[in-house]
């Protein structure tokens, strides 16, 4: 900013723009009130049928969302531009008084061409008027005026330079629509984005030779705005995606310069989260310039980096960043096909993967090395549930789902071969991610809502296609999958149930599954208990025809009881029960397994503990290494289970079973010797669909 602009300045029109903009900011908060307390409020509790309510909720849903952001928005502008306009009048005064200073000792400022200005005195002894008495002055009087008016004008510029690129860097955060971005004043956002500026050249600078001091400060800053979405996308475009690359295979080899990598070891798994952060809130910013480094990204992972230990491909390395962090959706499909594509294109990926020399590329925690790329990806995918609906529903190019649930060669990436598969661990959250909409089992959830058709689609090819793995149905994706189908309650339960097997899900694939998690007695336990409270809620919500509910309840039960026997018989297939079996039962189920965002709600929660503890006393609970091996005998063992749903129902419905209409239900006998035989067709009618009769 030159001299005459900041003393002719006259901001009033920024301040009637100011006025403006808080009108804006005044109007956009009432119609994100009334969107999120009023529209959404509504669209929520809505018993809209079908299609109308996924397509209604989801939009209104997004537009409240919207309103929300443009208020961030419209506020954030508002208070930078208030901010600046407050310090550029404060500028303006400061100029006046210190030209009101320099007058009184005879000096004065002027504009010079190209924006600077000059000293001079005001009046020349020389030609001073006769009687006329020139204040005293001194060159060091000039001096100060000069520094005085360069300091006002260079504050005064960096004030609206900086305002400038705040407004238009958060202006770019959205492509279209608005940013959430939000900031109170301007050195606040300036100071991300120089700090993100400070941070990116010390890695292109130094990489993995900083010193530990250095590496101590950035990781300090990543640490401290992590969650800032300028600095974030301003570091990420800053760095690019090939020295992220580069400096992450860098820093994790072993034999770094200045021995960064030992001293620092056990700050490594810290920051690689903290990195991980704030490259996955950099990819949720709109900008141009950060839409071409997730472009980028996607092509460099196909790549091989050298090492000082030895090449490792683009797709290890960023796998391991996406071990933290909220991804965007898109970049996560883009970045997940091309993996897909390129394992499927090695044949044997984990030859690929795995072979020597085999590089550390993961610091968080000690259970891997990190050389897997499926692992992290898979991770970030659970964190983000929308983007795993679509990756495992994805047919084209390939078949993402059937790759990582059944046809994917996994490998050992543990220092100790001695436990689970943590990659099929992530693949099997990633799929529960998928068809229930929330990241995890007890992810915080105010409210239970409608699977979309696309979770519904999800969830039935995940069923397919590890009911087609059979025996070799991976054991680290059992409780997964009991948590899916407990997401899918009601679902499940009708199937179970249906004696025609017309309810959506295969009767084949439900059996297949069900076995296959009954061959571990936690994750057994875990889906009886879901089915618990499928049936609880069922019977207490089926007024018109409570007779169906209690029936409903015996056949699910003898379809659990059928799937079960089939795991752990060991006169049939084998022995497939694991060594869970072999342990004794604890109580600790009661109470705790029931999800959190359960649509059957406290009441039902009661009932359940209840069936629950009772199913804890059967005697088919306490299969240890040798399982029974009579039908006769498994279904026998279930009388305690049944009663405590029969009075569960029988609590719920007493007038209607007492009512002489209504033959068979009585208290005493009729509702226990009706479950009972519902129970026996739920088995025979899962026998037939396990082939066992």
């Amino acid at each position: 900013m030159d001299f005459e602009t900041l003393r002719q300045g006259s901001f009033s029109q920024l301040g009637q723009a100011i006025t403006a903009w808080k009108g804006v900011v005044d109007k956009l908060e009432t119609l994100e009130s009334d969107a999120r307390d009023d529209l959404k409020a509504k669209a929520d509790k809505a018993n809209w049928a079908s299609m109308n309510a996924m397509v209604s909720r989801e939009f209104i849903t997004k537009t409240a969302g919207e309103f929300s952001d443009a208020h961030t928005q419209a506020k954030t502008i508002h208070d930078i531009l208030k901010d600046t306009h407050d310090e550029l009048v404060s500028y303006k005064e400061q100029l006046d008084q210190a030209l009101e200073r320099g007058r009184k000792k005879n000096g004065t400022v002027t504009q010079t061409g190209g924006g600077g200005f000059t000293v001079t005195m005001l009046i020349h002894p020389d030609r001073a008027a006769k009687g006329h008495e020139v204040p005293d002055h001194s060159p060091q009087d000039a001096e100060h005026l000069r520094d005085d008016v360069q300091r006002i004008l260079n504050r005064a510029t960096e004030s609206d330079t900086t305002a400038a690129t705040v407004l238009r860097t958060i202006v770019d955060q959205a492509e279209v629509g608005f940013s959430g971005a939000s900031y109170s004043d301007r050195d606040t956002a300036i100071d991300a984005i120089r700090k993100a500026e400070e941070a990116a050249k010390l890695i292109k600078e130094k990489g993995d030779e900083m010193s530990p001091e250095e590496f101590q400060k950035l990781n300090g800053l990543l640490a401290s705005y992590k969650n800032d979405p300028l600095f974030q996308e301003k570091f990420a475009t800053q760095l690019g995606p090939k020295a992220t690359l580069e400096f992450w295979a860098d820093l994790s080899s072993p034999d770094s310069p200045n021995d960064l990598t030992r001293t620092q070891l056990n700050q490594l798994g810290d920051f690689q989260k903290n990195l991980g952060d704030v490259l996955g809130g950099a990819t949720q910013s709109d900008s141009p310039a950060m839409r071409q480094w997730e472009n980028n990204m996607v092509k460099l992972a196909g790549e091989r980096y050298s090492t000082r230990q030895g090449d490792v491909w683009g797709f290890q390395i960023m796998s391991n960043l996406m071990r933290t962090g909220d991804y965007d959706d898109q970049f996560l499909n883009e970045y997940g096909n091309e993996l897909v594509a390129r394992e499927k294109e090695m044949r044997l990926p984990d030859h690929f993967w795995n072979k020597l020399p085999k590089p550390k590329l993961n610091f968080i925690g000690d259970e891997e090395f990190g050389r897997d790329p499926m692992t992290g990806f898979l991770t970030a995918l659970s964190n983000s549930p929308d983007a795993s609906t679509d990756f495992f529903n994805t047919k084209e190019p390939q078949d993402n789902a059937q790759w990582v649930l059944k046809d994917r060669p996994y490998f050992d990436d543990t220092p100790l071969n001695d436990g689970p598969n943590p990659a099929k661990d992530a693949a099997g959250k990633a799929m529960f991610a998928a068809v229930s909409g929330v990241s995890s089992p007890d992810a915080p959830k105010s409210e239970f809502l409608p699977h979309t058709p696309e979770q519904d689609e999800a969830m039935k090819r995940s069923l397919k296609f590890l009911a087609a793995t059979g025996n070799d149905f991976p054991p680290e994706i059992r409780d997964d999958m009991a948590y899916a189908m407990g997401s899918y309650s009601k679902t499940v339960h009708e199937a179970m149930s249906d004696p025609l097997g017309s309810h959506g899900l295969d009767g084949d694939q439900l059996m297949e599954v069900s076995k296959q998690i009954s061959r571990n007695k936690d994750s057994y336990a875990e889906l009886v208990t879901q089915m618990h409270g499928a049936i609880v809620a069922d019977i207490n919500t089926e007024t018109k025809h409570p007779e169906d509910s209690l029936d409903k309840a015996g056949r699910t039960i003898g379809f659990l009881e059928e799937a079960r026997y089939q795991a752990t018989n060991d006169k049939k297939d084998g022995d497939l029960t694991d060594a869970s079996w072999k342990k004794m039962w604890t109580y600790h189920v009661v109470g705790g397994l029931l999800t959190p965002w359960h649509p059957a709600g406290d009441a039902v929660q009661r009932g359940v503990d209840a069936i629950t503890a009772a199913w804890l006393e059967d005697k088919q609970n306490e299969i240890n290494a040798t399982a029974n091996a009579n039908h006769k005998d498994t279904y026998e063992a279930r009388n305690d289970e049944l009663r405590a749903l029969a009075d569960i129902w029988y609590a719920k419905n007493e007038n209607w079973a007492e009512d002489p209409a209504h033959e068979g239900y009585s208290k005493g006998h009729g509702v226990y010797s009706s479950i009972g035989a519902s129970a026996n067709d739920g088995n025979k009618k899962a026998e037939g669909v396990a082939g066992d009769q």
